[in-house]
């Protein structure tokens, strides 16, 4: 599922390179080349951070595809891309703009695979949606959970559709992406005070940390910068 995510976001970019001239499919191959193994590093990074005792204890475990956090994987590549645009003289906030609502909606059809495997599920509870998983070897210890990978899939196909809406909306280039950070960290923030995950600093969880970093950033900037505009405005003229 993680593959398929990956797949969709690339089809998603390459879709849009085909009817917007400003971008060729040789940027977004370029883009994908970077982006993927810069995610997946950084992805692998904040996993092996989170569980830094395990890992120090088994040092041979550090590399693999066992672990990866969302975070990491979005973080990691917006950097990659940033790198990449830096260098290619490519404006970074359009190329954001762009795959923002592909990259919510990859996220959606990753956390079909945490339903599947049976990863990041929330606190035990009693409600009538509780999801049991029944392998004896299973984190949940055959106890009646939160279904929060469902949950997840449902918000982010929610901050799908209102990225769409606000497409082309917003300037400057970049806007759209600061949505996107910003609805998602919201919704994690939240959500992972019923996730069964290890507290790392004040009795919140890595990713909740994160996101109280990206809410800070980003709603500072949008602040300052981001604006409603009318329809006939050029978006793409900053």
């Amino acid at each position: 599922m993680v593959a398929l995510a990956v797949i969709t976001l690339v089809t998603w970019a390459l879709l849009w390179a085909r009817k917007d001239p400003k971008i060729s499919y040789n940027t977004i191959i370029n883009i994908a080349i970077v982006g993927i193994p810069s995610g997946y590093i950084f992805s692998r990074l904040l996993h092996v951070i989170d569980y830094w005792d395990y890992f120090m204890d088994n040092p041979g475990e550090i590399i693999g595809g066992s672990g990866l956090t969302i975070y990491g994987a979005v973080l990691g590549a917006a950097l990659g891309v940033w790198i990449y645009s830096r260098i290619s003289k490519i404006n970074y906030g359009y190329l954001t703009d762009m795959l923002a609502p592909g990259i919510i909606l990859a996220q959606a059809i990753g956390r079909v695979g945490c339903t599947l495997n049976g990863c990041c599920y929330g606190k035990v509870c009693d409600l009538p949606w509780a999801v049991t998983y029944t392998d004896p070897s299973h984190g949940a210890m055959i106890q009646s959970v939160h279904p929060t990978q469902i949950y997840e899939i449902f918000v982010n196909l929610i901050i799908f559709g209102v990225l769409l809406l606000l497409r082309k909306r917003l300037r400057p280039n970049g806007s759209l992406f600061l949505i996107y950070l910003t609805l998602y960290a919201g919704w994690r923030l939240g959500i992972d005070f019923i996730r069964d995950n290890k507290e790392l600093l004040f009795g919140l969880h890595e990713a909740q940390l994160i996101s109280i970093v990206v809410l800070i950033i980003t709603i500072t900037i949008m602040a300052f910068k981001t604006r409603w505009i009318k329809r006939d405005e050029d978006i793409f003229s900053e």
